[in-house]
């Protein structure tokens, strides 16, 4: 069992000047941050690719490998890359770079994105959602696994035995998970093709998602995969703080957050029912102290078997020194108890 932790660089917005905070003060932090979460012991770090005015990263891949730099175990990956709008050569000559300077510690998350900015700024249409992302996938995973690549696509160029370096520190080969929301046929690909899944778990009660995780391991045992390879994780919002103070004063956080993406998707205000009725056991929020995220982390083990848990931790854009003490706890205390 592998416990992370992911990011989206979430900016805090500043009521006085009208302005989302420094970008280069957040990068920063972010980095900061890290440092830490390898000093207590934290498997894997998953950073998110945003193309937004609240969001401090557009590049995972810069700033997973200023991290690689300062880090010694931590895995880094992507969290996700939004690969219908990537290009699948770069992908991955960034993240075999990255293995190379980390010494093997790269991986990457690749799914469709539930933000579609990047389509219009690299030029990509919306009525492509699909393919694109099919297309490019097989690509990737071409790529990965072959040195001399021939490939044919319907909306990117072909490739003819053409090289892509550098390879990657482990025969080439960079650990690829399919990151998933609620999506049946998102699933039996991921599993047909015996990639690790990443489901995220935001909103309503993590029980509901059982049947599709239990889908997902009959489909990959039906394909002929071992099930001693299946890897199976859950991302969901996570803070932890001892002080119960933190956790109600997170609540607003949290709050603005949730209201600035609702507006424009239509949702309604975010509600103090809605944060407590999360924070329950069965509820999809792992915030609270770390006895109540530990049991919370736990459950989740018994009822889908998973073999990782990535809390997103910072959500709402919460201070650096809570969220340090966020990331001391989870590492010091929550992960032992799991682990």
């Amino acid at each position: 069992m592998e416990l992370g932790i992911g990011m989206f660089g979430n900016l805090g917005f500043n009521q006085t000047t009208g302005k989302f905070n420094d970008a280069g003060i957040k990068l920063r932090e972010i980095i900061q941050q890290i440092k830490l979460m390898d000093e207590v012991g934290i498997d894997v770090f998953a950073m998110r690719e945003h193309h937004r005015p609240d969001y401090a990263v557009s590049s995972p891949e810069m700033v997973l490998a200023a991290a690689a730099s300062i880090t010694k175990n931590i895995k880094l990956a992507s969290g996700v890359t939004v690969l219908s709008s990537s290009e699948p050569v770069k992908v991955y000559e960034d993240f075999a770079t990255l293995d190379l300077i980390s010494d093997g510690r790269a991986e990457i998350f690749v799914g469709r994105g539930s933000f579609i900015e990047s389509f219009p700024l690299y030029g990509y249409s919306l009525n492509d959602y699909e393919q694109l992302f099919e297309e490019k996938l097989d690509l990737l995973l071409k790529i990965n696994s072959e040195e001399n690549v021939s490939w044919k696509g319907k909306l990117r160029s072909p490739m003819d035995n053409q090289t892509v370096y550098p390879r990657a520190k482990n025969n080439g080969k960079i650990p690829i998970w399919r990151a998933v929301g609620g999506t049946p046929q998102s699933v039996l690909n991921a599993a047909k093709l015996g990639m690790p899944l990443v489901v995220a778990i935001i909103g309503g009660m993590p029980i509901q998602f059982k049947s599709l995780i239990d889908f997902y391991k009959q489909e990959y045992l039906a394909a002929g995969h071992a099930e001693s390879e299946m890897q199976i994780a859950i991302h969901s919002h996570t803070f932890v703080s001892d002080n119960q103070n933190v956790i109600e004063g997170y609540f607003q956080n949290y709050k603005s957050q949730m209201d600035r993406i609702g507006a424009t998707r239509g949702w309604s205000p975010y509600t103090k029912m809605q944060y407590e009725g999360g924070r329950a056991k069965d509820g999809d929020l792992f915030i609270g102290n770390s006895n109540e995220v530990t049991d919370k982390i736990n459950f989740m083990k018994e009822i889908f078997g998973i073999t990782r848990f990535i809390g997103h931790m910072d959500v709402g854009a919460p201070e650096n020194d809570v969220m340090m003490k966020s990331i001391e706890l989870f590492g010091e205390k929550v992960a032992p108890e799991v682990k």
